[in-house]
């Protein structure tokens, strides 16, 4: 109660409450989420103050101590792991609240190193999100990708493959291959394969594996040339 007494919006909450009495100078001094919210939103139990929300109700802090206490434990402590902005704020939110917290805590997590180091995005950047539009023939359209780590097999101890799906037919061509294959191996072996009894695909879709990506485009592109 004392420590309400010393917060001057709480303080003003408290005197509200426990006269139960409407008082014109009293409800001016009220301000932000305390005016807002005060008629429906406050209430007194055992002489401390809860916050209600909806359905939950949540005891009402003011202290700055107790404040970093639950700031900490729903965001620094090893269970918690650190969460985003949205899962920290759930929680505290279902825990305590004091006037603009969701503020306060947004400034908490930005300032929390961990949190930035553990959410960094150190790859590189995603490509712009394209439309695919639907193909009118077989192989105009394909996906292809890597499926490794398999028991070496045959007698070139094939120990990768790369599965190549017509968007069109749906058919699929599975290509026997070698997980240390470069980008001008997979151009070759592309080259040999599914594009041998038809026209060069219009739109080619794989991930960001450096076999498509470091020099495979410019190798396919010397190799159908010639």
């Amino acid at each position: 109660m004392k420590t309400y007494a010393k917060h001057k919006q709480c303080g003003i909450l408290l005197q509200l409450l426990q006269q139960k009495l409407r008082s014109p100078d009293l409800q001016s001094q009220l301000e932000g989420p305390c005016l807002r919210d005060y008629e429906d939103r406050f209430f007194l139990i055992d002489g401390l103050l809860y916050h209600r929300e909806k359905h939950t109700s949540e005891l009402t802090v003011v202290d700055s101590d107790h404040i970093s206490l639950i700031m900490q434990q729903c965001h620094d402590c090893p269970h918690m792991g650190h969460m985003s902005e949205d899962r920290t704020k759930e929680r505290v939110g279902s825990t305590a609240w004091w006037p603009k917290w969701e503020q306060e805590l947004s400034r908490y997590i930005n300032t929390c190193e961990r949190f930035w180091k553990a959410n960094r995005k150190d790859g590189k950047k995603y490509g712009l999100l394209q439309h695919i539009e639907e193909p009118k023939q077989p192989w105009e359209t394909i996906n292809m990708d890597w499926v490794t780590g398999l028991v070496p097999g045959g007698k070139e101890k094939f120990n990768a493959c790369l599965i190549i799906v017509d968007r069109f037919s749906k058919s699929v061509r599975c290509l026997p291959s070698h997980k240390e294959n470069t980008a001008m191996n997979t151009s070759l072996l592309f080259r040999k394969n599914p594009i041998s009894t038809c026209e060069v695909p219009k739109i080619i879709i794989s991930d960001k594996d450096p076999k498509f990506t470091s020099g495979f485009w410019d190798n396919f592109s010397y190799i159908i040339c010639t």
